[in-house]
């Protein structure tokens, strides 16, 4: 069995994977980077459109350059990385188990490890669409790849469930190609995805969005030939009578995206409600020294943001390393972070005590869209310590507020701090100004 040993070992080579390895590089520390697929990029080499980079590099880049940026760094800075390797297993005490084609398997003993391994489609399976298997039904993160590295169209006539951003944005690139998108269909009463793919992928290719509804049926046998949809109530039941038949030959999903937390869980680190690791204010799991961070913690709608929550993963893993490697134990000195009104969940999980003198990024989606409301954060004794206005807020923006305790004038009296965004009271300042 081939051994390796460095200080830090990450897990996936996406955009998370690398600017978290960059970092540790940065402090004079060894990394290795481990990726299931050929290349180092992940799936931002496949999302050929424009729009990534305005936070990270203030220019507008295509995914495959934002990528580049950041392995031309790896590449620079001489960060061994091994590709087309899949890991198997990670231990506790930081053993890192993986096999590939050339070395058989391999055991790397890390002093911390970074957790990047993205997240994958729901498919047709987890949403239990009935009728035959027939050919024609993809993901559309599939139907991505095969159109923009592979060459394939998978397809001519289109119907898209779901309008996650990937679903609008395959929308426009398939009627870019010539083919027809008949409908993007959303269970939703609005659309899932930023309102930005909405207007520039949907509204300005006059491609229909039907809210409201979801597909109840697949025909074809041999082959896609159209699909049922149906109006639901809002418990997402369908209506009887209210269904239409759309002819197709092909059915894209953009149902949801799942962090890839297998090898989370089988370390022994705790999950939360969301699909991530549980994580305190430092990005570390229930295991000292295991990191996570990326997709496989949130599923982010900017890869901006990806590569910034990575970056932190780097820094408190060397943190780790330089100040708290072989003393297993984590803090139990915590105050719990808790979903309040109109907040589906809230990272981090838990905030040491003894950070609350630093800045505390928290990062949040709510249920549902609202208007003129107040997000806030409370203790248990209903104490309100911080509150800041908003304007509208939608379930595919991800919400980041980035808060000093110490720095606020009220303190939290309890050891668990509510997030919640409510109705905003009728006395409040001037938009997003800070209370």
């Amino acid at each position: 069995m081939k051994t390796y040993s460095a200080d830090v070992v990450v897990v996936g080579a996406g955009a998370a994977g690398l600017a978290a390895a960059i970092e540790v590089k940065k402090a004079d520390l060894s990394a290795l980077i481990i990726e299931r697929d050929k290349e180092l990029g992940g799936i931002t080499l496949q999302c050929i459109h424009n729009g990534f980079g305005l936070k990270e590099f203030k220019e507008e880049l295509t995914g495959p350059e934002y990528a580049q940026r950041f392995i031309n760094e790896v590449k620079d800075s001489k960060i061994p990385y091994l590709l087309d390797t899949m890991v198997i297993e990670i231990t506790k005490d930081k053993k890192v188990y993986a096999v590939n084609n050339k070395e058989g398997l391999i055991e790397i003993q890390a002093k911390a490890i970074i957790l990047a391994m993205g997240c994958r489609e729901r498919t047709r399976g987890a949403i239990n669409i009935p009728g035959f298997r027939p050919a024609g039904i993809y993901t559309a993160g599939q139907a991505q790849r095969f159109v923009n590295v592979e060459g394939y169209l998978p397809g001519n006539i289109y119907v898209i469930l779901g309008s996650g951003d990937i679903g609008m944005i395959m929308a426009r690139r398939l009627t870019w190609e010539g083919c027809e998108v008949k409908a993007v269909v959303e269970i939703l009463p609005y659309v899932s995805g930023l309102l930005r793919n909405q207007v520039q992928c949907l509204e300005d290719y006059d491609i229909p969005l039907i809210t409201g509804y979801t597909v109840t049926k697949i025909h074809g046998k041999d082959r896609v030939q159209g699909v049922t949809i149906s109006k639901v109530d809002r418990n997402f039941d369908r209506i009887i009578g209210s269904e239409k038949f759309i002819e197709c030959d092909t059915l894209l999903l953009s149902v949801g995206l799942i962090p890839e937390n297998e090898l989370t869980l089988n370390a022994g680190a705790e999950i939360s409600k969301n699909g991530g690791p549980i994580i305190d204010n430092n990005l570390e799991t229930t295991i000292g020294g295991i990191f996570a961070c990326g997709n496989v913690l949130q599923v982010h709608d900017l890869v901006d943001l990806v590569s910034a929550e990575a970056k932190r993963a780097g820094i408190n893993a060397v943190d780790y390393i330089e100040k708290r490697y072989g003393k297993e134990e984590l803090s139990k000195n915590k105050i719990k972070c808790t979903a309040g009104e109109n907040v589906n969940y809230v990272k981090p999980d838990f905030i040491n005590k003894k950070d609350l003198s630093q800045d505390i990024i928290f990062a949040f989606r709510v249920n549902y869209p609202d208007r003129r409301v107040q997000i806030q954060l409370k203790d248990e004794h209903n104490n309100v310590i911080y509150k800041r206005k908003k304007v509208y807020v939608i379930p595919s923006e991800m919400i980041e507020l980035t808060i000093n305790f110490e720095k606020l004038e009220k303190k939290p009296e309890s050891d668990n701090i509510i997030v919640e965004v409510i109705p905003r009271p009728e006395v409040l300042i001037e938009e997003d100004e800070e209370l």
